[in-house]
């Protein structure tokens, strides 16, 4: 009988780890690459994991506030028949929605961690609480920042995109999860030991435990302080996820650094610096044009580097739009775009591994990212053709 040829056990990582290092080598140069890999995972860890990890204390703060005085318990009650129908979410996720928009996807994190507002959900619910958050993420800078640009209805045509593309990836991360394990449709997402302790707690609480007899300022000072310690152990947890997948994202997205050569001519070299990078991604996007330019209505290829850079940081992305506008090439269409994908996307590739692994879900990250970017793609193109139709209209009125 003929044995199959196969590849001796780690040859295959060896390969693409030479590939991948070797190309950017080969790009940037060895000392180069090596000191913007270092250099970018200081900055990264600096100035965003430090700054998600505020994001995760002050909102666990918050949601801890609101689940000692009852809101989650009310949001539950009142928001009920929109979220069912619309993500098959109880009505308490609009808290995640709102906590997300009003700050970063991270949010959502500190929220799904917490025992009172995750025995709402079935198990397959609260995996795609990571979809659902990273749908509504810095929703709040981003469409102020496009109407700081001089646009006012395009971004919240973008908001409408958002919020489909969120229904989108929600439901599919939903489909996902239970095709992969069948038997999260009915378990929920505590285990029923973790059930009996709140129910017990909360038994105690009605009966006048302990807790009870706190004074006001006592229950808001320890909510406060419990929400904001377990808002540090998230942030913990999001590092290793966040340096090592944002690391290569930027690397692969960005280019060298503009210099200005004896002559005074602008030029772009390699110097070792933070989020150098080698093009791949807007590159292979370049070649693509012609599909964005469909779906998405772009006018130049260069607007296809937003998104790009969005699925790494939408605040990169968002730096991006002065530029577009001094050339001349970015029009309402792009900025609904912009809007609906960036809110869609909101960095997903440096935080959604890290959500999902830090909930225990690890084996779902793959269904997680493919979930976020079908969601991104359809939120720009529904937003693209809404756009048409409405500037159609308004030409007829």
């Amino acid at each position: 009988m003929k044995r199959k040829f196969s590849l001796p056990s780690g040859v295959t990582c060896l390969m693409v780890v030479v590939i991948l290092f070797g190309y950017m080598a080969w790009v940037m140069g060895l000392t180069n690459m090596l000191n913007t890999l270092m250099h970018t995972a200081h900055d990264l860890l600096l100035n965003t994991v430090f700054y998600l990890m505020a994001i995760c204390v002050l909102t666990s703060a918050l949601s801890k506030i609101f689940i000692e005085f009852g809101v989650v318990d009310l949001l539950h009650k009142l928001l009920r028949p929109i979220m069912k129908p619309l993500f098959n979410m109880p009505g308490v996720a609009s808290l995640g929605a709102v906590m997300t928009f009003l700050s970063d996807n991270p949010a959502i994190i500190s929220l799904s961690q917490n025992k009172h507002f995750a025995r709402y959900f079935k198990r397959y619910q609260h995996v795609s609480l990571v979809n659902f958050g990273t749908a509504f993420g810095m929703g709040l800078i981003v469409i102020v920042f496009m109407i700081g640009q001089g646009y006012y209805a395009a971004p919240f045509i973008g908001f409408f995109g958002a919020i489909c593309g969120c229904i989108i990836s929600t439901r599919l991360m939903q489909h996902f999860t239970c095709k992969m394990f069948p038997a999260y449709k009915d378990e929920d997402a505590l285990s029923p030991q973790e059930m009996a302790a709140l129910e017990e707690e909360d038994a105690q609480l009605l009966a006048g435990g302990q807790d009870a007899h706190n004074t006001l300022f006592v229950r808001v000072l320890n909510a406060l302080l419990d929400g904001g310690k377990s808002g540090v152990e998230v942030g913990l947890a999001i590092i290793p996820g966040v340096l090592i997948i944002s690391t290569f994202v930027m690397m692969l997205t960005f280019g060298g650094s503009e210099q200005v050569d004896a002559m005074g001519n602008a030029m772009t070299a390699y110097t070792g610096a933070a989020y150098e990078g080698t093009r791949l991604l807007p590159w292979l996007a370049g070649k693509l044009s012609f599909v964005f330019d469909w779906l998405f209505g772009f006018t130049a290829p260069e607007l296809v580097a937003f998104p790009i850079t969005a699925l790494g940081a939408v605040g990169a992305a968002l730096g991006l739009i002065p530029e577009f506008t001094r050339a001349g090439i970015i029009d309402g269409n792009a900025i609904a775009v912009f809007t609906a994908m960036g809110m869609c996307w909101s960095g997903y590739l440096s935080t959604d591994a890290a959500t999902l692994d830090s909930l225990g879900y690890r084996p779902l990250v793959p269904k997680a990212l493919l979930a976020t970017f079908i969601g991104g793609i359809c939120a720009g193109v529904i937003t693209h053709w809404l756009y048409v139709a409405i500037m159609a209209v308004s030409v007829l009125f």
